[in-house]
């Protein structure tokens, strides 16, 4: 398994002066779901900050994103060490099959891989 991206998740309600903000900084959009948005560096696109006012499926934002080329066996590395899984494995309408999983510190882990 390896990790393709680690990307931050900032739980927002100003959507629209974050994308300016950050866009300052050259920071491009490139996925907005409404209530997700994805920035990204057009000169290294997996350089990426999300933001987010809720998540369609879960009841808990993650605190940042990991996207592995194995969701499974991610979700059977995290099961096998008894972590806390705090939203199941499960295939997502917008393409991505993902679970949340809660590290030592506490903090929320949106592990995904693209469908």
């Amino acid at each position: 398994m390896s990790v393709r991206r680690v990307v931050p998740d900032i739980a927002s309600h100003a959507m629209d002066q974050s994308r300016e903000f950050y866009g300052a900084l050259g920071f491009e959009e490139v996925m907005n779901h409404g209530w997700v948005m994805t920035l990204a560096s057009p000169e290294n696109p997996t350089a990426q900050i999300t933001f987010s006012t809720g998540d369609k499926t879960a009841s808990v934002l993650p605190d940042m994103s990991i996207e592995v080329d194995d969701v499974d066996a991610a979700y059977a590395a995290m099961t096998a060490r008894g972590a806390e899984i705090v939203h199941p494995l499960q295939d997502e309408e917008w393409g991505v099959r993902r679970f949340f999983v809660r590290d030592p510190n506490g903090r929320v882990v949106n592990v995904l891989g693209h469908a």
